[in-house]
């Protein structure tokens, strides 16, 4: 009897130390002795993710990590995904890092000002994206924004999130809009958006360039905006040269120097400083805007056609001193042949 005792008294420490053992191994430091990524696919099962984190280093025991998990009964829990794995992870930790589930999130960042068809083919060219992209969205859909995606995902989803967010943006803010603006409808005001964000690259003149335009639509003057002409010609990408008087002068739907009020499209994904300054512009006279002779990459707005050739001289006479060529005499009478088209 004595010694059936002493073998359970035995028999019990053993299993105590195994079991402490067993929960100081669960809980203790990991093989990985640097960060590292682990990309669990779809359909893995229990066993197969454990032999993969075994054999990527991040765990020593692939068979008690299984076991493990089956004896908590969380065989089931462990969620496909791009995970990272910190160095020296217990097993404790790299459980509970794929049973939540949060992968890596990578990002596409889509820039203001971008046409639907390089959206598209910035989707296209993610390696991490999955998946047909699907047609083209319709021009001006799309809400230039920085997306966060995981590893693997549909790139059509993303295209169908990036229009329902400019939707979205539209939605929230379309019905505080100014009184009497010279469009009536969202799809207009996406258009003017998209010119004024092609006419300038700081956002805090966007508002100053869409009162301007709104100045003109109301008085029934032509936009007279570059980035139309350009559009019409290579759909929004680089023109590489000067735009030609032939340009200037041919009657095309996107021509707004040749066309009354607003083209048919977008000429880009306006961001959202553009259809803010669209929606609700400042209340301004002004109605010509050129670059700053300064060079500073500006604008200077005026309100009479004889300011604006002033700021024009001013312009022409920056850019022959950068030429260092002696300035040429232009009579106050001759100003308006000197002036340029509306934007430069």
């Amino acid at each position: 009897m004595k010694r059936l005792l002493l073998l359970l008294l035995a028999l019990v420490v053993i299993g105590v130390c195994a079991f402490g053992w067993y929960a100081w191994f669960w809980n203790a430091y990991g093989p990985a002795t640097a960060d590292k990524v682990v990309l669990i696919e779809q359909g893995s099962g229990l066993s197969r993710i454990a032999q993969q984190l075994e054999n990527e280093g991040a765990i020593s025991q692939g068979r008690l990590f299984e076991l493990e998990l089956r004896l908590r009964g969380q065989a089931g829990q462990l969620k496909a995904g791009e995970y990272e794995i910190p160095a020296y992870a217990s097993m404790a930790d790299i459980a509970a890092i794929l049973i939540e589930g949060k992968s890596i999130q990578h990002r596409v960042t889509v820039a203001e000002g971008l046409t639907s068809d390089m959206i598209w083919k910035l989707v296209q060219a993610n390696p991490l994206l999955a998946g047909d992209p699907g047609p083209v969205p319709e021009e001006g859909t799309v809400l230039p924004e920085t997306y966060l995606f995981t590893r693997g995902k549909d790139r059509r989803k993303l295209l169908r999130e990036m229009a329902a967010a400019q939707r979205d943006f539209i939605a929230q803010h379309w019905p505080g809009r100014s009184q009497n603006l010279p469009y009536a409808t969202e799809r207009q005001a996406v258009i003017l958006a998209s010119i004024v964000e092609k006419e300038t690259a700081h956002a805090d003149e966007q508002r100053q360039v869409a009162a301007v335009f709104v100045n003109r639509l109301r008085l029934g003057m032509r936009l007279q905006s570059d980035p139309t002409i350009i559009y019409g010609i290579t759909k929004g990408y680089p023109l590489g040269r000067g735009i030609r008087q032939s340009e200037l002068d041919g009657a095309t739907a996107y021509n707004t120097y040749q066309i009354d009020g607003l083209p048919p499209t977008p000429i880009a994904n306006p961001g959202m400083d553009a259809l803010r300054a669209v929606i609700n512009p400042p209340a301004t006279s002004d109605l010509y805007f050129v670059a700053d002779a300064t060079g500073s990459g500006r604008s200077v707005f005026s309100g009479t056609l004889t300011e604006h050739g002033r700021n024009v001289l001013a312009l022409r006479a920056s850019e022959r001193r950068q030429r260092s060529t002696p300035p040429t005499h232009v009579p106050t009478e001759d100003i308006g042949s000197q002036l340029p088209r509306f934007r430069r």
